[in-house]
């Protein structure tokens, strides 16, 4: 990257930027050598730099979110739009809530990050100011609420695990990618905690998938896929339009609704020039997402950023 010498505060005093991608393993080495100026540090090594020498460290709330998603239907490419299908294995409500209910997600996050990512309640992230929903709750650990919600749906436990409604065994398919070197911990973490609910879950393919692969198995439709862990990364708008619509292809659950057309619109209407209405509608469509729950929000987290002290205004 090379200076705009057009900027409008002025020429910067260096010639060049360089822009490195490493492994996260190998954060903690490079800052502590003071081989960068400027570094993104994962959150599960920010114990391990935190008091580096000639550092600073900066820190902000990202736009950034996990979430788990339950396979309810298919793309279809010839009507541009999601086909659902209420048939699917996870398109019963009361399963989806109780998986949510039973993820130990605050535990495991102070556990592997140093408390440094953090549950959230709802798909709009409270960085989003009064689009946030502070009523929202969203799904809290609780795992006699969740054996409750099964209980009460008929899944019914035939020895350790549990099966559908009509009396058929019941196994979950369950996709995660790679990632940082806590991740399989963490999804393994959570195939236990469904089993204390008497729910057997498999990791597809017995592995985490690697990031390209997963998302092209997410994208297509992979019918040995049920359900799956990923994460968004979004910009200053709020409107969730362009990733859980009717027409949006990265709706991967592939619910549709008439509710959920309905919200939408009306988050992006004319009438939402008016803030309190678009609020409003803001508030409603969370509400519902944590109702129908095809969308699980999970976590978001802080962005580190080690800066060296050799950087100057």
């Amino acid at each position: 990257m090379a200076p705009n010498k057009y900027y409008y505060q002025g020429t910067p005093n260096f010639n060049k930027v360089i822009i490195s991608i490493i492994n996260p393993g190998n954060v903690a080495t490079a800052i502590k050598s003071n081989r960068f100026d400027q570094i993104s540090v994962p959150n599960a090594e920010y114990k391990n730099v935190k008091n580096a020498k000639n550092t600073e460290f900066i820190a902000d709330t990202g736009l950034s979110y996990s979430y788990m998603e339950f396979k309810v239907g298919k793309w279809d490419a010839v009507k541009g739009e999601n086909v659902m299908n209420k048939k699917a294995k996870m398109a019963n409500r009361s399963l989806r809530r109780a998986m949510a209910y039973a993820m130990n997600i605050d535990e495991v996050y102070q556990k592997f990050s140093n408390g440094l990512s953090f549950r959230i309640p709802t798909l709009i992230l409270q960085k989003y100011g009064k689009f946030f929903n502070k009523d929202e709750q969203g799904f809290p650990y609780n795992l006699k609420k969740a054996n409750q919600i099964l209980d009460q749906a008929g899944y019914k436990k035939k020895g350790k695990f549990r099966q559908t409604p009509d009396g058929k065994d019941l196994v979950i398919n369950f996709a995660a990618m790679s990632g940082e070197k806590h991740q399989e911990a963490i999804i393994r973490n959570y195939i236990k905690q469904w089993a204390k609910i008497g729910l057997n879950v498999h990791l597809v393919s017995d592995k985490l998938i690697e990031f390209n692969s997963f998302y092209d198995r997410i994208q297509n439709d992979d019918a040995s896929i049920d359900m799956f862990i990923a994460a968004w990364s979004l910009t200053g708008e709020p409107s969730p339009n362009d990733l859980y619509n009717r027409k949006a292809p990265f709706n991967f659950s592939r619910f549709v609704g008439q509710t959920n057309d309905q919200l939408l619109e009306a988050i992006d209407s004319d009438k939402s020039f008016n803030t309190n209405y678009r609020k409003e509608q803001f508030d409603k469509w969370q509400t519902y997402m944590n109702k129908e729950a095809y969308v699980v929000p999970i976590s978001s987290s802080y962005e580190i950023t080690a800066v060296n002290d050799r950087v100057v205004a």
